[in-house]
């Protein structure tokens, strides 16, 4: 499900030559599974083995500032680690990119001599990008940057200088890529209007592991289903305001006399947990609710083939990986409009959306779902169909494939020139 905007020209992509030596690209990103955290950058990673399968070939440096915890390759995902020098915070964002681009230019000329790069894949603008637009300009390579979220140009959420040099350095990027991959046209559309002049860019949809995330057993769905004992909701992503575990968990309270069987399942790390635990303890529903904290790729899709309905109210998601999984398990999905996953719901027919923090409707939805199995299962049904058709890892390796064989193209030419 790859679309070009009126700035990138329409591409068609080609599978390598048989004899031909593979395609080579550079992943820069700093999201990436580690044996620390096997679940950070999954959606980097997981892609990967797909393309190798369309003859592309890929080196992964996974970038991280000195003053974060060292991480170490796993066996499953490998990458080699480098830390560079980054003032911490934020505001050190604008400049990390220079101090990463020093620390890598002379292994990746050495890289590049050894196993010509054909494209730069660099994960988000800052620092990433920047360093791949520093690497580009000095080796003669094209790079492209993918947005991942709704802060496209770095704000933070917040104003004042330093968040209009990571603005300048954004827009820097964004100017110089041989395309920005956008996951979503919300990404797009905030892109574009972002951009003092045209960009060329791209919307390649997030792919799934349809076989890791897929439904239970006939039997298993029948005995967890809303009419056989305990109902659960289910929701994953980091303990953040943003995320909208807050208004579930009001949703709860207000759902608990109705549903006197109704868990609530709680996947993820973060800040707000304390918050969030006393908030139950205030409503009255802590038995209800379950925090599991950091959990294995498979311990996901375990949960979501076991729950009755996942819910994931975010007021700032890019697209949202963990809807298209819970969808891949042919569940129900609640999430929010004004988001990238409004592209792929479908009210009502594929998943219920609601406006960002209303308990009411939220409320409702859930009512909604855990009062019917057979509407929950005919929803759960669309929605895994929706991924079948077009949001699998093969079909986003597909389209970044030819993205980047057409990138590469252009470059040679350019080159040429």
């Amino acid at each position: 499900m790859m679309e070009n905007s009126q700035s990138g020209s329409s591409v068609a992509g080609n599978s390598a030559r048989p004899g031909a030596a593979p395609f080579h690209v550079l992943t820069l990103t700093p999201f990436f599974p580690s044996l620390e955290n096997e679940v950070n950058g999954c959606f980097v990673k997981e892609p990967l083995n797909a393309l190798a399968r369309l003859g592309v070939s890929s080196s992964v440096i996974a970038a991280s500032p000195i003053h974060s915890a060292r991480r170490s390759s796993g066996p499953s995902a490998p990458a080699e680690w480098v830390r560079y020098f980054q003032i911490p915070g934020t505001a050190g964002l604008s400049s990390a990119g220079r101090f990463l681009y020093a620390r890598l230019r002379r292994d990746l000329a050495e890289l590049h001599s050894r196993r010509p790069i054909h494209v730069i894949h660099a994960h988000a603008a800052l620092p990433c990008g920047h360093a791949a637009r520093l690497l580009g300009r000095h080796l003669r390579i094209p790079y492209v940057v993918t947005v991942h979220g709704l802060d496209v140009f770095n704000s933070c959420f917040r104003a004042g200088a330093p968040a209009e040099w990571r603005r300048r350095a954004s827009i820097e990027v964004y100017r110089s890529a041989a395309s920005v991959i956008c996951v979503s046209r919300k990404v797009q559309e905030i892109l574009q209007a972002g951009m003092p002049g045209e960009v060329r860019s791209a919307i390649v949809y997030n792919g799934t592991d349809t076989d890791l995330f897929s439904p239970p057993l006939l039997h298993d769905s029948i005995s967890s289903s809303p009419l056989a004992g305990s109902q659960e909701i289910l929701i994953v992503g980091n303990l953040i305001p943003s995320k909208g575990q807050e208004l579930v968990l009001q949703a709860v309270g207000r759902l608990a006399d109705s549903f006197p069987q109704l868990q609530c399942h709680i996947i993820g790390e973060g800040p707000d947990r304390t918050r969030l635990e006393t908030l139950a303890n205030q409503i009255g529903i802590r038995e209800r609710i379950h925090f599991a904290g950091r959990q294995s790729r498979t311990a996901v899709a375990e949960a979501m083939r076991r729950c009755t309905v996942f819910a994931l109210p975010s007021s700032s998601e890019g697209l949202g990986c963990v809807y298209l999984e819970a969808m891949a398990c042919g569940k129900p999905v609640i999430a929010c409009r004004g988001q990238g996953i409004e592209e792929i719901i479908e009210h009502g027919r594929n998943g219920r959306l609601i406006s960002p923090d209303n308990v009411d409707e939220l409320t409702d939805a859930l009512s909604n779902l855990l009062s019917s199995r057979e509407r929950s299962l005919q929803i759960g049904a669309a929605a895994r169909q929706t991924v079948l058709n077009g949001l699998t890892l093969d079909r986003q390796a597909h389209n970044l494939a030819t993205l980047y064989r057409a990138v590469a193209v252009l470059g040679a030419v350019n080159r040429a020139l």
